[in-house]
């Protein structure tokens, strides 16, 4: 895996993607510092920061589009599915090579709430926990960017595909109330929802039993359940889809300024989720 991390770390310096992202981060991070804290007197960076999500929805599709897609393209991904290294230390590699050029940007913007504090009133504790979450935030987006890469060959279908995922991300709140709230709506929903994910887990793995048998075991509890108490699937799908909002979890330490164990939890579980599917579909083409 260290050689994998070493080789694709110095790809992106080799390279303009590294120093582009890394540029185009900063600049807007100190851009939007500027505004909020400088020339407003907003005690708070974590108002900074949250202004700069937009900019990483455009920049990480950049970033992650030729971490896999380049490797199938070129044909190079034969190499590493023969190399006496796991598939999981391939992708894990990659991915903390990109996970390290993220973190550069956000280091940086560590700065910034010592510079407040050098001019007023600065509250450390809510920006730096501000400041992690936004990193965790962007590590689940790097992972949503590198499977979305693993699934193609075309840098460009990477990257407009990664940007229409986090796009769903940046509006998921809003989508959350257009659902259905009956009780027979939010059962329907989440029977269709459950079906999709296990479409995409049967399309993405090569273990199509266990997906659409789990599909199957979780639609004969979720009807069992309503034929018991069909009271509780008021509200129910968007109530549960609700607690799965990325920037719900960081508003709570941007705007509420609370540290929001739960909120840490959903971004590294996802991660993990994400990483295991690239994995998943790398074993795929290994064996297919």
């Amino acid at each position: 895996m260290k050689a994998i991390y070493k080789r694709e770390l110095s790809s992106y310096f080799n390279s303009m993607i590294g120093w582009v992202f890394i540029a185009v981060s900063t600049v807007f991070i100190g851009i939007y510092f500027m505004v909020y804290n400088l020339f407003s007197g907003k005690p708070y960076f974590s108002d900074a920061l949250s202004a700069t999500l937009f900019v990483f929805m455009l920049t990480i599709p950049l970033l992650t589009m030729r971490s896999m897609a380049e490797e199938r393209r070129t044909r190079t991904d034969q190499l590493l599915l023969s190399a006496p290294v796991s598939i999981p230390a391939v992708i894990l590699g990659k991915y903390f090579a990109l996970l390290t050029v993220f973190l550069i940007p956000t280091a940086l913007s560590c700065l910034c709430p010592l510079i407040i504090k050098l001019n007023g009133t600065a509250f450390l504790r809510a920006d730096y926990a501000t400041i992690f979450a936004f990193f965790l935030l962007g590590a689940l987006e790097i992972a949503i960017g590198l499977l979305i890469s693993s699934l193609t060959e075309s840098q460009i279908l990477a990257a407009v595909g990664t940007f229409c995922a986090l796009l769903l991300l940046f509006l998921w709140d809003g989508l959350v109330h257009y659902l259905p709230t009956s009780r027979r709506g939010s059962l329907i929903g989440l029977l269709l929802l459950l079906a999709l994910l296990c479409y995409l887990l049967a399309a993405l793995s090569s273990n199509r039993k266990l997906a659409w048998g789990a599909g199957a075991a979780g639609a004969a509890a979720a009807a069992a359940f309503y034929l018991k108490v069909p009271a509780k699937f008021e509200n129910l799908l968007p109530n549960v889809l609700g607690k799965f909002s990325p920037l719900g979890a960081f508003d709570a330490f941007a705007s509420d300024h609370v540290f929001d164990l739960r909120g840490l939890l959903l971004y590294l579980s996802l991660t993990v989720l994400m990483l295991f599917l690239t994995d998943q579909v790398v074993q795929k083409r290994r064996w297919n």
